[in-house]
């Protein structure tokens, strides 16, 4: 989730102080993704620096708005237009525990999978109580649009957790594991398996 966009398309619709950011990104989301004041204001320094932001009029209470400028409202329409390019199921750390429990000797996978269900159903039933049913009002949509979203990332990881356990149950080598190899890699990169995920491109962090 880019916070340094997400601030820009709220600015994009008035000067915000960071107090207000903050308040118009959980109202804009759902409540479901808080942010701290010292999150916002260390992105808005960076915002300023790349000359996406300036600081505008200070009020009476001394609150210092932050004023969009063009390079900042083309950046924020560029992100709001865009697909978003979603992290490569190869680093998921979930999927890199059992393939690695399931080719370590004495390792339980199934245990893990059970426990990893277990943990999944029950922030699946969470996430279900929280969603609204009938949403009225953009704030409500805002948070039934985010909670779908968790609701079927959720059923999709138990789905893949019970085929996990099916493929597990007939790979003639699932318990048994794989030894340490006597083979001596060289220096430098290991060479990629045919058909293997390309590594993601590093992605700029706010």
């Amino acid at each position: 989730m880019s916070v340094r966009q997400s601030l820009l398309a709220i600015l994009d619709q008035g000067p915000c102080y960071g107090y207000q950011l903050r308040a118009e990104f959980e109202r804009r989301t759902g409540s479901t993704w808080p942010l701290n004041v010292g999150q916002i204001y260390n992105t808005l320094d960076r915002l300023e620096r790349d000359g996406l932001v300036v600081k505008g009029a200070t009020d009476d209470h001394g609150h210092v708005y932050y004023e969009i400028t063009d390079a900042g409202t083309a950046e924020a329409r560029r992100w709001l237009t865009s697909p978003v390019d979603r992290p490569s199921g190869t680093r998921d750390e979930l999927a890199i525990k059992l393939a690695l429990a399931a080719t370590l000797p004495g390792a339980d996978a199934g245990a893990i999978l059970s426990a990893q269900r277990r943990a999944g159903t029950e922030r699946l039933a969470r996430l279900r109580a929280s969603a609204p049913t009938d949403p009225e009002g953009p704030e409500a949509l805002a948070r039934a649009i985010v909670i779908d979203g968790l609701v079927l990332a959720a059923e999709s990881e138990l789905r893949w957790l019970d085929r996990t356990a099916e493929r597990l149950s007939r790979h003639p080598g699932g318990r048994s594991g794989l030894e340490l190899s006597a083979a001596r890699p060289r220096r430098g990169r290991p060479a990629r398996a045919r058909g293997a995920l390309a590594p993601p491109s590093p992605v700029a962090l706010p």
